[in-house]
């Protein structure tokens, strides 16, 4: 991994060329009145990375974008986008990134085409961006709505827009603040394929989504917040493979109803979760237990076994039981 030191230089690309960081967070606390939003926040996100950001409905999240993003001043700590200060580096740093937020703000006044115009004018781009223009209305599947009046589209197609707003001057990281929300399923998986693509283009992306089979599959570290704080931060692998990650669930289904003083060896009672008459449920833990061997106990113990299913916990479980074991 590379070194979590925070790059802040004065020269026009020599911050950008020694930053080893996408994003660099340090320190960072914010205060909404009595409200202690961020508690001392570090992070780095890797250039390059597909970088998850989850948590509950206010841990942080989007008080966080928007302090990346230069909308909010945090009241101590620093932030960098590709080594440049989102502060005393201001335009350098936005000029980096693009950020798709979470509200669908737009300009009900310009079509498609007009209001990605005037978006890469803010970044000084003029006729020559037509191409990467007409690029990013194919690629978002918008090119027959491209003279379309901002007021005529679906909240869909909306989001989609604001998608393309975000990538029209070109920046090399990507904020998508719940980008899903409220798109319907085609419009989801098209979206996540053009996401894909600007990833394997080398753009570093940061998600935050409450779909969380969506960060399961795309993104390859994720970091949890909770209450201001950063409460986990580790590989999507790592993560499903601490805790409840670890746990296969076993349904057992039996042929006669099993009496509720039901006599088993120590060894399978402690896997047993619950058991109606019928049905088991078992918990196994992958690195320890073998399916097979708790099944051979079973059946010498006079289980008569019809029927067989298993389920692993997904990310959703790994994030229930770190955030309820947080607030017990």
């Amino acid at each position: 991994m590379a070194s979590d030191s925070n790059h802040h230089t004065n020269g026009g690309d020599s911050a950008e060329a020694h930053a080893e960081a996408a994003i660099t967070i340090r320190g960072l606390h914010k205060h909404f009145g009595a409200v202690h939003a961020l508690r001392g926040v570090d992070l780095t996100v890797q250039r390059g990375e597909f970088f998850g950001l989850l948590g509950p409905n206010g841990a942080g999240k989007s008080t966080l974008i928007n302090i990346i993003a230069g909308l909010t001043r945090s009241d101590s700590g620093s932030v960098a986008v590709m080594g440049y200060d989102v502060v005393s580096q201001y335009r350098e740093s936005r000029r980096r990134l693009g950020v798709v937020p979470q509200e669908l703000v737009y300009d009900s006044f310009f079509n498609v085409r007009e209001v990605l115009r005037l978006q890469a004018g803010y970044f000084g781009f003029g006729s020559e961006i037509e191409p990467w223009i007409d690029e990013l209305l194919d690629g978002l599947m918008l090119a027959d709505k491209a003279s379309a009046n901002m007021r005529q589209l679906s909240g869909g197609m909306k989001r989609r827009v604001l998608v393309a707003q975000a990538l029209v001057h070109k920046p090399q990281v990507v904020v998508l603040d719940e980008p899903t929300a409220g798109v319907d399923v085609e419009l989801r998986q098209s979206l996540w394929g053009f996401v894909r693509r600007l990833h394997g283009e080398g753009h570093t992306i940061v998600l935050t989504t409450h779909y969380l089979e969506e960060a399961e599959q795309l993104c390859d570290r994720i970091a949890i917040l909770d209450g201001g704080k950063v409460v986990a931060l580790d590989t999507t692998a790592q993560l499903m493979d601490k805790g409840i990650g670890r746990i296969v669930r076993v349904f057992v289904t039996t042929a006669e109803p099993l009496p509720k003083s039901l006599e088993l060896p120590d060894a399978l009672r402690a896997l047993v979760k619950w058991h109606d008459g019928v049905t088991l449920e078992l918990q196994l833990d992958k690195r320890r237990d073998s399916i097979g061997d708790v099944l051979k106990l079973l059946t010498e113990s006079g289980v008569d076994i019809v029927d067989l299913k298993t389920s692993e916990a997904d990310l959703e479980d790994v994030f229930v039981e770190l955030i309820q074991g947080r607030s017990k």
